[in-house]
């Protein structure tokens, strides 16, 4: 017998399916009757893990290259894949890509076909599914005897969270607004839908946990993603404030150029996206983007800034954590995952997006800058670690699911 499943066995009812990977028992609960999952990692277990696209290296393939790391043998499959933009170590995985592959450079525009592209994908003969969402991949179809555990970066925000800010601020062409209403209310169905086929979710952080809960009523375990924090490193700083983010709406980044360029102090900005072109009309000479730069560039300039400015709301937040492990503090909107990272010693939160609370922040910081202790941030980065992650992941799965209720009891 496994050992996760005999230490449920004091719990454990009349049913059994046996199976070398797989033990599911049924547990007293008053008069009435659960049953319990457990899934043993076992040398012959077949893994899927579903991401929703591998095009880049941020915050979601740095979870999935953790996972590659602790299932060595696990497929991959997702909607969007570009081999020379992921890490050797997910490369080194067998990658299934959706038919929608061909068209990837338009990825941002095929959100309608995502929902038919998961649910082609084969997944026979696997005995756990781990989904990594944030963009669409919990909505696979698994058979009725697979575990599927679901790693929720966030609900997607376009549907959700931030739909109106999408629908009446980001979106500026009148058809494509018409076009969204329909399209997103449909999508939102299928979305919902979609979260009943999850027998379990891990949820980035406690904002997304509320989230997850708000969105689907459905419970969740906080794991917070994986940070290299041992390879930053911290230098004297320098004149700059910094700035690391994909320059799209949503980071709010707009309103932090327009005051670094009005005020003239120094802002790099690390990053690239859609919004680069909007954000360069808006800066000053006091400002410079950087674009997107290697891991080791990165690493340097955390190193030798001031601190770390967080202009727009994150579900986690990994940037910041990454300036804690490079010594720096960090001065972020205080919402969200910003609550989870920064605590007093470790920076300042600010109460709104706008460039009055930001330059408030900034003077204060101007104040206090000297009491942030390196060691200090660096202690405290080393709790969102990839052995902490790991650690807790593997954790996640040995213990047993709780199947929903609606699972029929067993006639005895």
């Amino acid at each position: 017998m496994p050992r996760v499943v005999a230490e449920q066995s004091k719990h454990v009812g009349l049913w059994d399916r046996p199976s070398p990977l797989v033990a599911c028992r049924w547990q007293k609960n008053g008069r009435r009757q659960k049953p319990i999952v457990c899934l043993t990692l076992g040398k012959n277990m077949r893994v899927a893990i579903v991401h929703y696209w591998l095009l880049g290296m941020r915050g979601g393939e740095s979870v999935v290259q953790s996972l590659c790391r602790m299932l060595p043998e696990a497929d991959i499959f997702t909607l969007f894949y570009d081999p020379s933009r992921v890490s050797e170590t997910i490369r080194s995985h067998r990658v299934t890509a959706s038919y929608l592959n061909p068209l990837r450079r338009h990825y941002r525009t095929l959100l309608p076909f995502m929902p038919s592209a998961l649910e082609s994908f084969d997944l026979r003969g696997y005995d756990l599914v781990l989904s990594s969402e944030s963009g669409p991949a919990k909505g696979v179809l698994t058979p009725s005897g697979v575990r599927h555990i679901c790693y929720c970066h966030t609900p997607m925000r376009y549907l959700w969270e931030l739909y109106p800010d999408y629908l009446n601020d980001w979106t500026r062409s009148s058809l494509k607004r018409m076009l969204m209403r329909p399209m997103a209310r449909d999508l939102r169905l299928w979305d919902f839908a979609s979260s009943a086929r999850v027998d379990r979710f891990v949820a980035n952080s406690a904002n997304i946990q509320r989230r997850i809960w708000k969105t689907y009523r459905r419970k969740s375990t906080v794991v917070h993603p994986p940070v290299a924090v041992e390879t930053f490193f911290y230098r004297p700083p320098e004149d700059f404030f910094l700035i690391v983010s994909e320059l799209v709406s949503y980071k709010r980044l707009d309103y932090a150029v327009r005051h670094f360029s009005e005020t003239g102090r120094k802002l790099r900005v690390v990053g690239d996206g859609p919004e680069y072109r909007n954000l360069k009309r808006l800066a000053g000479s006091a400002v410079e983007f950087c674009g997107r730069v290697s891991a080791e560039d990165l690493r340097e300039l955390y190193a030798r800034s001031r601190a770390l400015v967080m202009p727009g709301e994150e579900d986690f937040g990994i940037t910041m954590v990454e300036a804690l492990a490079s010594g720096k503090p960090v001065i972020a909107l205080g919402c969200g995952g910003a609550c989870e990272i920064v605590r007093p010693d470790c920076g300042i939160l600010y109460p709104s997006p706008t460039k009055h609370d930001l330059a408030q922040a900034l003077t204060r910081f101007d104040s206090v800058d000297h009491e942030f202790l390196p060691k200090l941030l660096q202690g405290w980065a080393a709790n969102f670690s990839k052995a902490r992650f790991e650690a807790n992941m593997e954790r996640i799965l040995a213990t047993p699911d709780p199947v929903t209720d609606a699972v029929p009891t067993p006639i005895v």
